[in-house]
């Protein structure tokens, strides 16, 4: 270590522990000045834990299909939300990259080419079929609302439509 850095590491030192020393400080004489302040915080009994619940761990979309390998490359990580109005149907498409999401309202039905269905109710995750020509519709009387996490790379389509393809 040369001797500016030393000279900064020891400022930097000086300064957080400063730092430290003013806060435990404060609230020290917060706490001794306001004892009403004390008796405001929450208890054991209503501090709320952080809970998880694990929606899907899978390596197959939701037609039974195993995903394919990652890219090689630099990933493009992309977050989508939807919104499906109620009977709206969504075009024939497919996915060129994996992708995975969450329906947080409302009921959403996913029907492949060759007539395959998967209806996903409101907090399921699905698992979206790659390479595979789908399209998405909303059957319910509320909006869809659906929360999709892409596995991508930069400039490839999140979907690619088909509208030569006719919806029924």
């Amino acid at each position: 270590m040369n001797k500016t850095t030393d000279k900064c590491l020891r400022g930097w030192s000086v300064l957080v522990f400063g730092t430290m020393i003013l806060c435990l400080t404060s609230c020290k004489k917060s706490v001794t000045s306001a004892p009403q302040a004390v008796e405001q915080l929450p208890t054991e009994a209503s501090v709320q834990e952080v809970t998880k619940e694990e929606l899907i761990r899978t390596s197959q979309s939701w037609d039974g299909v195993e995903l394919p390998d990652y890219f090689t490359g630099r990933p493009e990580l992309v977050a989508m939300k939807y919104v499906f109005p109620a009977g709206q149907k969504l075009g024939w498409h497919h996915h060129p990259a994996m992708n995975y999401g969450v329906l947080v309202q409302g009921e959403l039905t996913i029907i492949g080419q060759d007539g395959q269905t998967k209806v996903v109710h409101e907090g399921e995750a699905v698992v979206e079929m790659v390479g595979t020509i789908h399209h998405g519709e909303n059957r319910g009387t509320k909006p869809a609302v659906l929360y999709m996490f892409y596995l991508s790379q930069k400039d490839l389509p999140l979907a690619v439509q088909h509208p030569e393809i006719p919806l029924e």
